[in-house]
């Protein structure tokens, strides 16, 4: 069994902003499940959890220090690497592996007094590797720093997580073109505008990378309030196949015995 949480689904700022008084960040303020915080995965196998980016603070209070036998980091932005600060002076003998970008500035002092945490030597663009319930492959991304996407596969089915970006390159849309992926899991900040963000992609864009890329669905993440409110209020209606990821929903992904045929399901919490 592979289960894969979205820990959350918001860009830097999260869902409420604070001191906003917009439509989307008023509901936030009463209703959890409008909330967003800071876009990130939990990976769940037999073995334990794969963090995918550690930018929430209470991570402590979700894992236990034994659950976590790696973390994936797909860039050094604070809103990425923050939850790893106090984590690092756990006195817990076992080193937790780091899996990152090459990026040789990291994050203030991380690389320097990095604790319970072991920094792996940096992945290069589409290294693979295998662990316990699944595998990984890195896919550079178009970021103001070094970024990594995922490719997170077991079986036969294949999840894309692709947040942090403004567009793809194109050796990127070319290797998703080559191998059919179920699930694309993409940056979507912005509503529909004129020209494209700095960054982070649009809907317009995200749609075209979606299409281009051949993937089945389409889930968008990395929210800003912005697109909320044009969610809500535009009357426009997202495409077959394509749907927003809130904070908490899970994806449980296992092979029937019997038929050999995937089956994904999808839940929400709260």
């Amino acid at each position: 069994m592979l289960k894969i949480e979205f820990l959350g689904s918001g860009n830097a700022a999260g869902v409420p902003v604070w001191g906003c008084r917009c439509s989307a960040c008023l509901q936030a303020q009463t209703d959890p499940g409008k909330r967003r915080r800071g876009a990130s995965l939990a990976i769940h196998t037999d073995e334990g959890v794969t963090l995918v980016d550690a930018g929430l603070t209470d991570l402590a209070e979700r894992f236990s220090f034994v659950s976590v036998k790696r973390i994936l980091l797909t860039h050094f932005h604070m809103d990425h690497v923050q939850g790893l600060f106090h984590l690092r002076w756990s006195e817990e003998a076992r080193r937790i592996p780091v899996f990152r970008p090459d990026d040789p500035l990291g994050a203030d002092d991380l690389y320097k007094h990095p604790g319970v945490f072991e920094f792996q030597p940096p992945f290069k663009p589409f290294d693979s590797v295998e662990w316990p319930g699944f595998r990984v492959v890195a896919l550079p991304l178009i970021h103001s720093r070094e970024t990594f996407g995922y490719l997170i596969s077991n079986g036969n089915y294949c999840m894309a997580y692709l947040t942090d970006t403004a567009g793809f390159p194109a050796e990127t849309l070319n290797y998703l073109q080559r191998y059919p992926v179920d699930d694309l899991v993409l940056d979507c900040s912005e509503p529909p505008r004129e020209s494209m963000p700095r960054n982070h992609n649009d809907l317009n864009a995200a749609l075209d990378l979606w299409r281009q890329s051949g993937a089945s669905r389409l889930w968008l993440t990395h929210i800003s309030h912005r697109l909320d409110c044009w969610l809500e209020h535009s009357g426009a209606t997202l495409p077959e196949g394509v749907a927003v990821v809130t904070d908490g929903m899970l994806f449980e992904i296992e092979e029937d015995c019997v038929s050999q045929k995937l089956i994904v399901e999808i839940s929400r919490k709260g």
